[in-house]
């Protein structure tokens, strides 16, 4: 019945397949029927509580349901009218037939759009080419965090999987390029574990797109870590923040007709300081056999 908080309705191809393939929303999940679930918090009488329940498209038709943005003083929905969702249909409802309410605005969007900052000021049809663009992005010689983002970078870069995370808290007792070696807090060790914990990081590897996987450490010795902090930044991240791009003065302007249309100009500077180069590594294989006609 709905897509909304499920199927994202930005992220989808351009080509033939659009609409055919479609990306979960931020925090969807499968119920053990294989149906999608959303979460959204319980409201009783008015008011917001924590309770949070996750709901099938077809569990949440009979609810009144509304925005993650609706206005809140304390836990009160304060609105004499609140926008709401009702049978499929938008509408408003006093704040005491409410009975559930968005978990968060981002819910509705997949991953990828969520990154894109005031994505709500942009036209879906850019959005979507935004969202797909991404996902094509080549590791840059340094990264560079973005200034302006939207909170999800740094959960983006930890799930991942490209950073270095610790397993177990505790202090640093020594880095180098290679690796970095912790020695565990008394209170996580287990009896029959090792109380030091070594992080080997992967120096420039190639990977199955021929870009380079480097990964730098974060940490200095004598630090102290937390479980599930980063210690290591991966290719494109920064300070434990994806980053796929860099920070680049912009100027929108006409010059001399060179940036026509879609035509962009680039400084030479951006060139010489390598702002956009990338490393490429190619394995390049040659056999030599010995033949009864010689060598080959």
């Amino acid at each position: 019945p709905t897509h909304y908080g499920r199927v994202c309705p930005i992220e989808t191809p351009e080509g033939p397949n659009i609409g055919l393939i479609n990306s979960l929303a931020a925090y969807a999940r499968t119920n053990q029927y294989g149906f999608l679930e959303s979460p959204y918090r319980v409201v009783k009488e008015g008011e917001v509580t924590d309770e949070i329940v996750f709901l099938s498209a077809i569990e949440e038709a009979d609810h009144v349901i509304a925005q993650a943005s609706a206005k809140l003083e304390g836990r009160k929905l304060v609105d004499e009218l609140v926008a709401v969702r009702h049978l499929n249909e938008f509408t408003v409802k006093a704040p005491e037939d409410v009975t559930l309410m968005d978990v968060s605005p981002k819910q509705v969007v997949s991953v990828a759009a969520s990154l894109i900052p005031f994505l709500e000021h942009d036209d879906a049809n850019r959005a979507l080419m935004g969202s797909n663009m991404q996902r094509q992005a080549v590791p840059t010689l340094r990264s560079d965090k973005p200034l302006v983002g939207t909170g999800m970078e740094r959960n983006v870069a930890r799930d991942s999987g490209v950073c270095v995370v610790a397993r177990r808290g505790g202090v640093i007792d020594s880095v180098d390029a290679s690796r970095v070696v912790v020695r565990v807090h008394d209170g996580e060790v287990e009896t029959g574990e090792a109380g030091v914990d070594i992080y080997n990081l992967t120096k420039y590897t190639r990977s199955n797109q021929n870009t380079c996987i480097n990964q730098r450490p974060l940490v200095r010795k004598g630090d102290v870590v937390e479980r599930g902090d980063i210690m290591a930044d991966g290719p494109s991240t920064d300070m434990g923040e994806l980053a796929l791009g860099q920070n680049m003065r912009v100027a929108f302007m006409p010059w001399n007709g060179y940036n026509f249309e879609d035509s962009i100009l680039l400084s030479e500077r951006v060139v010489q300081e390598d702002r956009f180069t990338t490393i490429h590594i190619q394995e390049l294989t040659c056999v030599s056999r010995d033949t009864k006609l010689g060598p080959e």
